[in-house]
């Protein structure tokens, strides 16, 4: 795998799981941790969010992390 997947899989990744998170506790006021575990809508919501953070905010940053490093060259 070449570095740029590495790097959108890293940071995209971690951005999808911390919104995941983000988003149960945000919500732990109406609904309690497990019955946010079993819904459906908590698994889809969490896929979106890493495939967003892999493919769209993965890409952009390694386009800012090339250009940035071109420019210190």
């Amino acid at each position: 795998m070449n570095k740029r997947w590495n790097y959108q899989l890293v940071t995209g990744g971690l951005w999808g799981v911390f919104m995941t998170a983000f988003n149960v506790l945000f919500e732990f006021k109406d609904k309690p941790l497990a019955q946010q575990l079993v819904s459906a809508n908590f698994y889809i919501r969490a896929v979106v969010f890493i495939l967003v953070g892999i493919f769209v905010l993965g890409y952009f940053n390694w386009k800012a992390k090339v250009k940035r490093e071109q420019e210190q060259k």
